[in-house]
């Protein structure tokens, strides 16, 4: 790092506040709302801080529709600044406890809107999903995606009424559906019981820490599910850890959009996703990305993420 570029990155970082942006940062990519609400601080003072942070290059800053989301620089030559500075917090300062009890409550809220949105919409989610593009064509195109692979275990992410493992029930040896929906899991349980889908089941569970294996899927999907979530690269990084070599992870979800009702009619926190940021996350994951397949629709575009394990290699 360049003395001049390690410098700037000290001095933005050297006030109580900001320090504790960074923690905080370090832990989920959050809005300047939340922020606001973690610090106890006005919308003002906040913003002029991550603004300072931002330009020093230890936070990076994504405007999607009127919010704007916040983490950890990821490039740029002082990630490993933000990453350092952030854990050299003792978790005992009393003010870091506090903000991340407060985080807490953020992450418990966003979940309980979440699962009250799937509550309310299990039995109609997959009319819900079709809306903008055609499902028939997205399914067509997924199937492509994974055209004359060997799948001996597929592993679908927030698998909601299991219609992905319905999908590909024919081309796999098993299939593993995990959501965090008991209400979803119950309508996808009786779906693939009434298609006698011997070689299908669904678990409860969390996407960022699968009760899988590691390297023992042979494809992963996460079909409409990460505009919904917290961490969406977290959610990639597990799924590229249970991925076989050679494997193939597939996401299927919007390209970016101005649709803001998204998100208070249907729960969604982010709209969309650039072909850059997909990729990236990808490649942090250290899988190899495949060209994107982009599905366009009105008023919306659905786009298919692939990304592959090396072979070789076990992640």
């Amino acid at each position: 790092m360049q003395t001049e570029t390690l410098l700037s990155g000290l001095k933005a970082a050297g006030e109580a506040t900001r320090l504790r942006l960074l923690a905080l940062c370090a832990q989920s990519e959050l809005t300047v709302t939340e922020l606001v609400h973690i610090l106890g601080q006005s919308q003002p003072r906040v913003s002029r801080h991550l603004k300072l942070l931002c330009d020093a290059g230890l936070l990076d800053r994504f405007p999607e529709g009127t919010w704007a989301f916040y983490r950890l620089a990821e490039r740029g030559g002082c990630e490993e600044l933000s990453r350092a500075l952030a854990e050299l917090i003792s978790p005992d300062d009393p003010a870091l406890a506090r903000d991340l009890a407060r985080l807490d409550e953020v992450k418990r809220a966003r979940q309980e809107r979440a699962a009250e949105y799937f509550r309310a919409n299990a039995g109609q989610w997959n009319q819900i999903r079709s809306l903008y593009v055609p499902e028939t064509d997205v399914e067509a195109a997924l199937l492509r995606v994974f055209a004359g692979r060997t799948i001996g275990e597929l592993v679908d992410i927030g698998t909601g009424t299991g219609r992905m493992l319905e999908l590909f029930a024919d081309r796999i040896g098993r299939g593993v559906g995990v959501d965090t929906s008991r209400e979803m899991l119950a309508v996808a349980r009786a779906r693939l019981q009434d298609k006698n889908l011997g070689n299908a089941q669904v678990r409860h569970a969390d996407m960022y820490n699968l009760p899988l294996a590691s390297a023992s899927a042979d494809a992963v999907t996460v079909h409409q599910v990460l505009h919904f979530v917290a961490e969406p690269a977290g959610a990639i990084r597990e799924a590229a850890r249970i991925l076989a070599p050679g494997g193939r992870l597939a996401v299927v979800d919007f390209a970016p959009h101005t649709l803001e009702a998204l998100r208070d009619e249907h729960a969604h926190r982010r709209l969309g996703f650039t072909h850059e940021e997909v990729a990236g996350w990808c490649r942090d994951a250290g899988l190899i990305p495949a060209a994107p397949v982009d599905l366009a629709g009105e008023p919306l575009t659905v786009t298919i993420w692939a990304a592959d394990a090396p072979k070789g290699t076990v992640q």
